[in-house]
């Protein structure tokens, strides 16, 4: 709630800007930042059946026009768009690829690109780790980790706090 309150709030003067959700599951960014008055936003994912609760939640919220809900995945959307808002909470958790994912967003991002990397470390880091041993890759982060990836960045405003068990990173283009 934590990471949704504070990506909610970085996204400044949201009217008549543009958002892309990457990872969007369920909705939840999407749906209340068109809500709150942007113009377009963009959330894909490549679990089709989030899209689909993505799309109904945004329909019933009356912003189904707003949000355009894509089935893909991240490094296969192709666009030539920059948005306002990059959104990726809960998507690093998976990639193996992170700088690759990282440039990716940044040279989609016009203003603020938010970011959530669960932390190393602790007894949730260590539970979480062998409940997805043998379903899916996850990756977590030391504050090492997000300095590394971040370094390089030089053209921008990079913000990084601990937050419960991510660390939240807000990333703005000067």
């Amino acid at each position: 709630m934590i990471r949704f309150n504070k990506t909610i709030e970085g996204c400044t003067h949201i009217s008549g800007k543009t958002v892309l959700d990457i990872g969007t599951g369920p909705g939840h960014y999407a749906v209340k930042l068109a809500l709150l008055g942007a113009d377009l936003v963009v959330g894909i994912d490549f679990a089709e059946d989030m899209i689909a609760i993505a799309r109904k939640r945004a329909e019933n919220a009356g912003v189904g026009s707003i949000c355009n809900m894509i089935h893909c995945d991240f490094f296969s959307y192709n666009s030539d768009d920059k948005y306002d808002y990059v959104i990726a909470m809960g998507f690093m958790d998976y990639i193996v690829e992170q700088e690759k994912a990282i440039e990716k967003i940044l040279a989609m991002t016009k203003r603020k690109a938010f970011f959530s990397f669960p932390a190393k470390g602790g007894i949730l880091a260590w539970q979480r780790k062998i409940r997805y041993k043998k379903r899916c890759v996850l990756v977590l982060y030391s504050i090492d980790d997000i300095l590394r990836l971040f370094g390089k960045y030089s053209g921008y405003t990079i913000r990084n706090e601990r937050i419960g068990r991510d660390y939240f990173v807000t990333v703005e283009v000067k």
